[in-house]
């Protein structure tokens, strides 16, 4: 399979790449900030760019893992310019989206729940999975969580840094997520481009805690006590985000063979 990986200097796509070449796939990846060995230069939100390299390598499948929280043409146009093209030249497509188009209740969200997103980022998530329904009708849409595994992953390192004194701040208490290991997302959005499910997958962890447990399951990876890990409420420091987000995944674990983790196995 000729596979395209949008964001191959990023974490989820640095895995993917390397998953992807190991078992054997022609495997080309992206990167717009990080000019890596192995990649190719490519910046989403130029469409005649995008335009461009699909029509070069004619992938057969495409998996767009690049976004910037702060940036809205790279999250929400970058997508509608990639499933445009992939869809132009018949290529399958896999989209990444987040949890983050969701405004937080206590009960599951499954994949028939419109999103109701409260900030920015998951604003530009949400309007990218519309964009990507309307020009690319057949594309897969995972739907992920935080994303963990090693020292390598923005939690890890937040969760170190507010614990070593290098960064100020608090992890949220009344932030609930469901954490996924890096290499199961990996395995899981390949599967993904070698298969042919179409629409909305929940792709996440099965396991749900908050931010701040999360942090002090990290330290306690590197002997640090949980005293030593700040924790504080998001709703009471007036921050306008998602609270609790779980994920109903349990049509992933019929349409999946990769088994997704839980926190306490990914972390022992």
């Amino acid at each position: 399979m000729r596979l395209l990986v949008t964001g191959g200097s990023g974490y989820t796509g640095g895995r993917l790449v390397a998953l992807a070449r190991a078992a054997g796939h022609d495997v080309t990846g992206t990167s717009h900030s990080a000019h890596a060995e192995g990649l190719v230069p490519l910046d989403v939100r130029d469409r005649a760019a995008v335009d461009r390299l699909i029509d070069e390598l004619r992938p057969d499948a495409v998996v767009n893992t690049a976004y910037v929280q702060s940036d809205w043409a790279v999250t929400a146009l970058g997508a509608a310019y990639l499933a445009a093209a992939a869809a132009r030249t018949g290529a399958r497509l896999v989209h990444v989206s987040s949890d983050a188009v969701f405004k937080g209740r206590p009960a599951p969200y499954t994949e028939d729940d419109l999103p109701e997103p409260v900030y920015p980022y998951g604003a530009a998530k949400a309007a990218a999975e519309t964009a990507v329904v309307a020009a690319h009708p057949d594309a897969a849409i995972a739907r992920t969580s935080l994303i963990i595994g090693d020292d390598g992953s923005k939690q890890h390192q937040l969760a170190l840094d507010l614990a070593t004194g290098r960064a100020d701040g608090v992890l949220f208490t009344d932030h609930v997520r469901q954490p996924i290991a890096v290499d199961d997302l990996a395995a899981a959005l390949l599967e993904l481009a070698e298969g042919d499910f179409r629409g909305v997958l929940h792709v996440a962890g099965p396991e749900a805690l908050s931010r701040h447990e999360l942090g002090v399951r990290v330290a306690a990876r590197h002997g640090i006590p949980a005293d030593r890990v700040p924790g504080g409420s998001a709703i009471e420091r007036g921050i306008i985000s998602p609270t609790e987000v779980r994920l109903d995944v349990t049509l992933a674990a019929t349409v999946l063979k990769t088994r997704l983790r839980g926190v306490t196995e990914v972390l022992a």
